[in-house]
């Protein structure tokens, strides 16, 4: 197979002008773009520095204005001149008003309780909207670990009011775990059984309803261990609550154990 190719001239970036920007100086939005007169032309990488990558971690244009509240904000950038094999390129930004948060809410936790969700997010109804918090709300929320990492939110705009309604929604999985271990030695059997419950719920304790099969929902960890031979006996109970009184996280440990 022959391959003929022409490659023809190479191109590089002439001037670079920000058109309607206010929130961002020039110099501001040229450190997010990242790229200087004299450059070799690139036009996926002045789309990617404009528009972003698709990734929750892309840093662009576009972006740090939806970090700051500009979440109907456009952001277009446009070849207007072609001399000497060099392109001069206009970023044209339409800020528009700032947005703000009306409503949050999360679907799919039928264990979990609301505010343990609810506690963990970044964004709260009356803040600006901010595409930064949103990511660091899913990754919260994954930290848990009772839910699956798929956290999908979905943000709905209402352009008539500059307000947005964020739906976060989650799929649980089990957060029980099991340990039976059994074994011979020092002339003798050794046997280990371990439960832990990582979403336990002490307030529904003596609650019959919410046995399924211990109560859960509240985000508490309750671990039973014990451990036997033919020479001695050890039992422990471990109880946490990752945030005393609900308002901040401050963890609070209890233990018992007796041999």
């Amino acid at each position: 197979i022959n391959i003929s190719l022409e490659e023809g001239r190479q191109y590089r970036f002439a001037e670079i002008l920000f058109v309607g920007n206010k929130e961002y100086t020039d110099a501001q939005l040229n450190q997010v773009l990242k790229i200087d007169e004299g450059d070799i032309y690139n036009g996926a990488v002045l789309k990617e520095r404009v528009s972003g990558d698709g990734t929750p971690t892309s840093f662009d244009i576009s972006s740090e204005y939806q970090n700051n509240g500009y979440l109907f904000s456009q952001v277009n950038a446009v070849e207007t001149k072609v001399e000497d094999n060099a392109i001069t390129v206009e970023i044209r930004i339409r800020e528009d008003e700032k947005a703000r948060i009306k409503k949050v809410t999360v679907a799919g936790n039928d264990k979990t309780n609301d505010h343990v969700i609810f506690r963990e997010l970044r964004v709260k109804p009356g803040d600006l909207f901010s595409r930064r918090e949103i990511i660091r709300s899913i990754r919260e929320i994954g930290q848990l670990g009772f839910f699956d990492q798929n956290v999908t939110p979905e943000v709905i705009p209402n352009y008539q009011d500059k307000t947005a309604d964020i739906d976060f929604t989650v799929v649980e999985k089990g957060g029980s775990q099991i340990e039976l271990q059994g074994g011979y030695g020092g002339g003798g059997f050794v046997g280990t059984l371990g439960l832990k419950f990582n979403n336990f719920s002490l307030r529904n304790l003596f609650k019959g309803k919410a046995y399924q099969p211990v109560p859960m929902g509240d985000g508490q960890t309750l671990a039973v261990r014990a451990q036997a031979s033919t020479i001695f006996r050890t039992y422990s109970l471990n109880f946490t609550e990752p945030w005393l009184g609900g308002k901040k996280p401050v963890s609070f440990n209890v233990s018992f154990s007796h041999s």
